[in-house]
């Protein structure tokens, strides 16, 4: 199961965005954030790839979900317009936004070279 974050969960393992003005990551490996709603389509068709996704990558990836319904104000702050909406973000650097429901060969070449992580070998 993915972990939903809150503005307070956000802020904490994201980016505290009331103390910095500049972009700074705090998590300890690079993430990737899906905005969603649960009556969007494209979402639910998005959510069990997502989910594959992180038992694939293990613990080189974390992979948060942020119901754009409940939290207005950090979908606002990213200025969601359509959903789902996809931030990579990772351990060094600016973060970049992906739209729409990508086929699971986009997410791992977007992982690859956006977040700079391989796909685990599977023994």
């Amino acid at each position: 199961m993915l972990e939903h974050l809150t503005k307070d969960t956000f802020k904490e393992k994201v980016f505290n965005f009331e103390q910095n003005k500049d972009w700074k990551y705090e998590g300890e490996v690079p993430c990737l954030i899906d905005f969603y709603a649960d009556w969007c389509g494209p979402c639910k068709m998005v959510a069990p790839l997502l989910e594959e996704l992180q038992k694939e990558y293990g613990d080189s990836l974390k992979i948060y979900k942020v119901d754009t319904e409940e939290q207005r104000e950090l979908a606002g702050m990213f200025g969601i317009q359509s959903i789902p909406s996809l931030l990579f973000v990772p351990k060094d650097g600016q973060p970049q936004m992906a739209q729409g429901a990508l086929p699971k060969d986009t997410f791992v070449q977007a992982i690859a070279e956006v977040l700079k992580v391989e796909k685990p070998a599977v023994n």
